[in-house]
């Protein structure tokens, strides 16, 4: 019997009965409760925004399984020395890229001006096609390397930029490290930032990154809000450089009523939704990851601390 600590309302709201079920399926006995104290306690799952920040009474804790996809609440965390996984969920993923592909065929076929009306002029237009739309795609993890696949399969020429290099033969350009970046973002119509937040990419884009891109190019950031300088992305949409921004992240959230992003023109804000942990699949994903520790296998996606992902 494993006892399983559930930490945070929503993780005991949502997961505990879709986690039991996927538990009971792989063979695995468990307890599941908010309740259970550090000395009882066996594996910690846990909601990242929950009140969870001292992990040093759990020292008999195998893991730490968290159940969102961005590790750097905890990945600096010197009291959390349990191994830690990150989420990632083929639901997850496939939510990422739908959101990423709506957005970038928005902007690409210029649908907010049919939809906004063109003041009672028949005005046609015709936008270039996918093969003649440079994007580019910072970040090639999980849901960078599937957002960048399915525009791939549009028709869409992707550079992919990661950190470490990560050669895709269906990029048309797989570029990495700091000598890679600007090269990543030279003439990209569309930008696609899907980066995990660590100290080496808060504030990665700022104005001389946006001077790269291609003349009223448009971004969509679904990963973290500090990896844009916000003040740097308000003068570039200022410029007439970007042409629109369209953010589902934000350096504090909700983001305040009276921020510049809610009345801005050319920006267009959703509110963290473009990958939500969905608990039917993300509860697969946890109580696989528990039973290969109880069979004495290494954790899926556990995080590198140095890297901090």
């Amino acid at each position: 019997m494993v006892n399983v600590l559930l930490s945070g309302s929503r993780v005991c709201r949502h997961f505990a009965a879709p986690l039991g079920r996927e538990l009971r399926a792989r063979g695995v006995d468990a307890v599941l409760s908010p309740d259970h104290g550090p000395e009882a306690a066996d594996y910690i799952v846990l909601d990242p925004s929950g009140p969870l920040r001292d992990f040093t009474p759990y020292r008999r804790v195998r893991a730490v399984l968290s159940t969102w996809a961005g590790a750097e609440v905890f990945a600096t965390n010197a009291t959390l020395t349990q191994p830690l996984a990150r989420m990632v969920d083929p639901a997850m993923t496939r939510g990422m890229t739908e959101y990423v592909v709506a957005h970038a065929m928005r902007h690409h076929i210029g649908l907010d001006a049919h939809v906004r009306g063109l003041g009672g002029e028949w005005q046609q237009v015709l936008p270039p096609l996918a093969p003649e739309r440079p994007v580019t795609v910072l970040g090639l993890g999980e849901m960078g390397r599937a957002a960048a696949a399915a525009l791939s399969a549009l028709g869409f020429p992707v550079t992919g930029w990661s950190r470490t290099p990560r050669p895709l033969s269906w990029l048309a350009q797989s570029l990495s490290g700091s000598a890679g970046l600007h090269a990543a973002l030279a003439g990209a119509q569309i930008l696609v930032i899907l980066l995990p937040l660590t100290p080496g990419t808060e504030n990665l884009l700022g104005q001389t990154e946006f001077a790269c891109l291609a003349p009223g190019a448009r971004i969509i950031n679904a990963a973290r809000g500090p990896i844009i300088d916000d003040g740097a992305l308000l003068a570039a949409l200022e410029s007439g450089q970007v042409g629109h921004a369209t953010l589902d992240v934000f350096r504090q959230e909700p983001l305040p009523p009276d921020h510049p992003f809610w009345h801005h023109p050319r920006v267009t804000v959703t509110p963290h939704v473009a990958a939500e942990t969905r608990p039917d699949s993300a509860a697969a994903v946890l109580a696989e990851n528990i039973a290969r520790v109880e069979r004495g296998e290494p954790l899926l996606n556990r995080v590198d601390r140095a890297a901090g992902y």
